[in-house]
């Protein structure tokens, strides 16, 4: 049983430094200050963190795509801080993004995650999330990435 304390939250402008700081310490191709600012102003309704004692422990970031045919949720970027995993905060900001996005008319939700990262890609099957397909050198260091869904209905 998780007994933390910790807060889910819009995202704030004030939130970027430390969340690009989190990034940087768990992804070797991460993101800048200037792509989640851009995340924060295009989505700033899908764009949560998770809070305790001012720190953040983790963050989740989205957007919402219409096909014509469908429309859902797009996970832009998930990260909780290397020792904060495993205790159901990644868990809590996901399900807090889908529900948003349901309420938003989503029909289902997306992400890409690297062919190599099993550890992420066993965390979204735990969740609903299965492959759809390959995407060559989605990565910019040529990696592949696995389309991953789930529908919500």
């Amino acid at each position: 049983m998780n007994t933390s304390s910790y807060l889910i939250r819009r995202a704030t402008p004030f939130d970027i430094t430390a969340v690009v700081a989190l990034e940087q310490d768990l992804f070797t191709d991460p993101w800048d200050e200037e792509g989640f600012g851009d995340a924060l102003k295009y989505y700033q309704e899908l764009f949560f963190v998770a809070v305790e004692n001012g720190e953040i422990l983790g963050f989740i970031c989205g957007g919402m795509e219409n096909t014509g045919e469908e429309t859902y949720g797009h996970i832009m970027n998930l990260g909780t801080a290397k020792t904060m995993q495993r205790k159901g905060i990644g868990g809590a900001l996901l399900r807090r993004l889908e529900l948003e996005c349901m309420v938003r008319g989503a029909g289902g939700m997306q992400l890409e995650v690297r062919v190599s990262n099993s550890a992420a890609q066993k965390f979204y099957r735990k969740y609903g999330y299965t492959q759809v397909f390959v995407i060559d050198q989605y990565y910019s260091d040529g990696e592949d990435a696995i389309l991953m869904m789930r529908w919500f209905s």
